[in-house]
């Protein structure tokens, strides 16, 4: 059994006066947090404010990059062009890493949002474009990526720091991509559910799925959303079931070095 694990949740999705979510309590939680850099949402004050809590929390701060779709939350597939998909990345991440300046943190790892990420889960010359971009802006940035993926294969290939995450409350299919949000077993609702999948996987490394027989996965991080109603409690959940377990809660980073 794994005995140590990250837990990161997507963070700093605000955008003026219109919250996502409690970034406070879930950022006394989880270890590392992936903040959005004003793309699919947030802005300048959200993104300074979510990096501060996260550094005086001891959390590990990486870039959220996804589409400019404020409507959509990032969640709807927008076509791009690979060039346009590095430019897309490239200043999200310079955005969240000017804002990390001011704050007195660090922008220390990069996990694709949304449709971005599934997109670039599923499409290697995107998931390439990805990792070019990631390393373009600093080779010493790690990537984050769904486990057994191509965006997971392509940032190992460019030479990245590459890890890799499971969900707590996504439905997999056997490919090992993401349920979509729109079909059946796509969210898991139930923090138990979540939490003794997830204490089995870290036993046998063996990930159930909605259309076929369980498949392997590897796992650095679980990632436990912050933008439903019920996040609070499924975060402190999980933790809670992980420890009880004996397994021991640290930044993917920090285990790493």
């Amino acid at each position: 059994m794994a005995r140590t694990i990250d837990l990161n949740s997507d963070l700093g999705e605000s955008y003026g006066p219109w919250r996502m979510g409690d970034d406070d309590a879930i950022l006394r939680i989880v270890t590392s947090a992936n903040i959005a850099c004003g793309a699919h949402a947030s802005d300048p004050e959200t993104m300074f404010q979510t990096l501060t809590l996260a550094r005086e929390q001891g959390v590990v701060a990486g870039a959220h990059p996804g589409f400019a779709d404020r409507e959509g939350f990032g969640r709807r597939l927008i076509p791009h062009t690979t060039g346009e998909v590095e430019r897309l990345v490239a200043t999200q991440i310079g955005t969240l890493m000017g804002a990390a300046a001011l704050a007195g943190a660090t922008v220390r790892y990069v996990k694709a949002h949304g449709a971005l990420g599934n997109w670039a889960a599923a499409e290697p010359e995107v998931a390439a474009a990805v990792a070019r971009a990631v390393k373009a802006v600093s080779p010493s940035l790690a990537l984050l990526a769904i486990s057994g993926t191509a965006l997971d294969r392509a940032g190992r290939d460019a030479g990245l720091p590459t890890f890799s995450e499971i969900f707590a409350d996504r439905g997999y299919l056997s490919n090992g991509q993401l349920v979509p949000r729109s079909k059946p077993g796509a969210m898991i609702h139930d923090p138990e559910e979540a939490a003794a999948r997830l204490v089995d996987f870290l036993s046998t490394g063996m990930m159930p799925v909605i259309d076929g027989a369980p498949i392997r996965l590897e796992a650095q991080s679980i990632c436990v959303h912050g933008d439903s109603a019920g996040a609070v409690a499924m975060a402190r959940h999980v933790r809670q079931r992980l420890t009880d377990a004996g397994i021991a809660l640290a930044p993917f980073l920090d285990a790493a070095a």
